[in-house]
């Protein structure tokens, strides 16, 4: 069922339409900023600044986040929230042309939006400002609010906002994201959430290297030169990535979709050959579609980093990075948003759009097609059928996928998770 196009929706498509060319430069903006996780300091000014001259309340540097923030505009009840993301990819730099090359000034290591963070929270921005706009004009009741949420990569911001209670007052959220599953473009997820993303560092320290057991001789034991040398914070970092690698096989099952990946942040700090190694660090991220499983996987991980600390003559501690839920379903809010974006329709995508297309093509190899993008990405998905779609590959006992930490939304209001296509060739 598409909803009925009333006075305030005609409002809102107007406002698009009148502003579409400044949205597209606000993007360009983000875009051309493309700052990784925690360093979004130009684009959350960017948001901050504007969404004031537009009328906003703004708390930059919300819950305690410097690139984090919550812009409120309005009175009264319903208060109804999106947010914006604006995080850019680390070795990603591309420039708008179509072969590979990093953006002007930068290497190819560097950060570059590719989900894309920039298009999502111009997008959101751009939600907000024409329901204000119809809000104004027709005399609605109700407040808005647009979060900024900074290291969506990490799942960083949203669990943060959530222990601080930034949304025990929302009565309804919007989750939006630019699809990147064919299955769900241009849909609202139904039943299959995101699942349960985890992420911890392991730190080994050798504090105390002289107190390893020495196999010198007498007249050479206070010579650190002549005396076994500690296995220190080096060796315990690399005995860690294996003994994973190992117990890997062991933590779960092999079914379902849960990954496990890591990141050797600090290795040894190498400063003189012939001391010990003093401090490493190693990050695990884990994606599960249940807690319980999540549970399993730390569980593994603790007892590999005590034993691995233990050997090694290093003492350990282990810091959370982020910790999410699983999604909760809203088959009323998937269906009322689902209505509006009927009423808006699919993308529709330019000549020259694809043309830029074709010539990615012909850069890979392939023969130019007519139409380069994929059907789907400009269709309309029902919920229903988005859903089959997607469960086709999960086991009938899988009920969430991926991750996202817009997830904690759900546990606090009624969200929709908006599917959008955008161009997949």
């Amino acid at each position: 069922m598409i909803a009925m196009l009333t006075p305030e929706k005609a409002t809102v498509f107007a406002w698009i339409d009148e502003h579409r060319a400044r949205l597209s430069d606000w993007h360009l903006v983000i875009w051309n900023y493309a700052e990784p996780a925690w360093r979004e300091y130009r684009s959350a000014a960017f948001y901050v600044e504007l969404l004031r001259k537009e009328g906003f309340e703004v708390e930059a540097g919300s819950a305690t986040m410097p690139t984090a923030f919550r812009a409120r505009w309005g009175r009264g009840r319903p208060v109804l929230a999106t947010y914006a993301e604006y995080d850019a990819v680390p070795g990603m730099s591309q420039a708008p042309v179509p072969q590979r090359k990093p953006r002007e000034g930068f290497h190819r290591w560097a950060a570059g939006h590719t989900d894309p963070h920039s298009a999502l929270g111009i997008a959101a921005l751009a939600g907000v400002l024409s329901a204000k706009a119809a809000m104004e004009r027709h005399g609605l009741r109700g407040t808005i609010e647009l979060f900024g949420e900074p290291a969506e990569k990490v799942c960083g911001s949203k669990p943060i906002h959530a222990a601080h209670g930034y949304y025990d007052d929302l009565d309804a959220a919007v989750s939006f994201h630019p699809t990147s599953l064919p299955a769900l473009a241009n849909t609202v997820v139904w039943d299959t959430h995101c699942g349960a993303y985890w992420s911890k560092i392991y730190t080994f320290e050798c504090e105390a290297p002289e107190t390893w057991g020495s196999a010198g001789t007498r007249e050479g034991t206070n010579n650190p030169h002549t005396v076994a040398r500690a296995p220190a914070a080096l060796d315990a970092v690399c005995l860690m990535y294996t003994t994973t690698k190992y117990t890997k096989e062991a933590m779960l099952p092999h079914r379902g979709t849960w990954t496990l990946n890591e990141f050797v942040l600090v290795a040894g700090q190498a400063t003189s050959d012939n001391l010990a190694p003093t401090v490493s660090q190693i990050q695990y991220a884990w994606r599960c579609p249940s807690v319980e499983l999540a549970e399993r996987i730390e569980a593994v991980l603790d007892e590999n980093a005590r034993h691995v600390a233990a050997i090694t003559h290093c003492t350990l501690r282990d810091g959370w990075v982020s910790k999410t839920r699983v999604g909760l379903p809203n088959h009323a809010m998937a269906e009322i948003t689902y209505r509006n974006l009927a009423l808006a329709g699919p993308p529709a995508f330019s000549e020259e759009a694809r043309a830029f297309a074709r010539k990615i093509q012909r850069t890979l190899g392939l023969e130019p097609m007519a139409d380069p993008f994929l059907p789907e990405i400009q269709e309309l998905t029902p919920p229903e059928v988005g859903e089959a779609r997607l469960r086709q590959a999960l086991p009938p006992w899988q009920t969430h996928y991926t991750s996202d930490d817009y997830v904690e939304y759900t546990w606090h209001a009624p969200t929709a998770r908006l599917y959008v296509g955008r161009p997949m060739l």
